[in-house]
């Protein structure tokens, strides 16, 4: 019994931990980042125009926006997490903008 107690307590500590790691923290969040800046470059190389390049959002900046392109979702996280979002300017040049969303938890309704 005590055999079978341990096996099953080394398998649900397993599982939660595979959950955790997939669920959100810095894996997710690289992940996400690098499969929207291979579709954005992909964007644009189809439009014949240069590839975003990755801007850290600042208090006060001045974003001339033209058309969203793409935003990311956040991830699973109950604090506050990265996003991106890219978009043309009135020019037609690509940006990406990176920001600080409040992540998918449970406790802030979402």
């Amino acid at each position: 019994m005590k055999r079978f107690n341990a096996s099953l307590a080394a398998l649900l500590l397993g599982v939660s931990s595979l959950v955790l790691a997939e669920g959100g923290g810095d894996r997710s969040f690289a992940r996400a980042m690098v499969e929207n800046q291979k579709a954005m470059e992909r964007y644009a190389a189809n439009q014949g125009k240069a590839a975003p390049v990755v801007q850290s959002y600042r208090y006060g900046m001045a974003l001339d926006i033209a058309k969203v392109v793409s935003v990311t979702a956040p991830i699973k996280s109950c604090k506050v997490v990265p996003s991106r979002m890219t978009y043309e300017d009135s020019a037609g040049r690509l940006n990406t903008i990176e920001y600080q969303v409040l992540g998918l938890c449970r406790n802030n309704g979402r």
